[in-house]
């Protein structure tokens, strides 16, 4: 019985070199055509991060207005000022995974306007960081492809 395993192992061809470059060079063109896709998935992920924040902040202003009697409009709300008074739990930044730092807070905003025509509250939301969303643009309009 030993004999006849040692026989059938020594009959067992391995693959051969071109069979094994073959091999690699398909799972490299994979790697080719997986890599860039997985790293677009990736950075869209990040924008859609983004456009919920700008969301979050934009909600977060309609209840501080609400609850802030001396609030005038037209006027900023700053997002440290939404953190610091509780309408608004600290988040994170989408591409560098901490916290949004001071200058970020202080230099991100809501916009709160009132529409002349339709005497409507307007809210457009301005959020800096690494990449973000540099001109006040209504929340529900933003797109991936407004972010740098």
């Amino acid at each position: 019985m030993l004999q006849k395993m040692k026989t059938r192992l020594k009959e067992q061809k391995g693959l051969t070199l071109i069979e094994l470059l073959a091999v690699i060079v398909i799972l490299a063109i994979i790697a080719a055509i997986a890599i860039p896709a997985i790293g677009k998935l990736i950075d869209n992920t990040k924008k859609d991060a983004i456009i919920s924040n700008a969301q979050q902040m934009e909600s977060a202003a309609k209840t501080y207005i609400s609850a802030e009697r001396n609030f005038k409009i037209p006027g900023d709300i700053t997002l440290d000022e939404l953190i610091n008074k509780g309408y608004l739990d600290e988040f994170d930044d989408p591409d560098t995974k901490q916290a949004y730092t001071n200058e970020q807070k202080q230099n991100s905003k809501v916009v709160v306007s009132k529409n002349t025509t339709t005497n409507n509250t307007e809210y457009k939301v301005v959020l800096k960081g690494e990449r973000g969303i540099d001109t006040a643009t209504k929340a529900s309009a933003i797109t991936r492809g407004e972010i740098k």
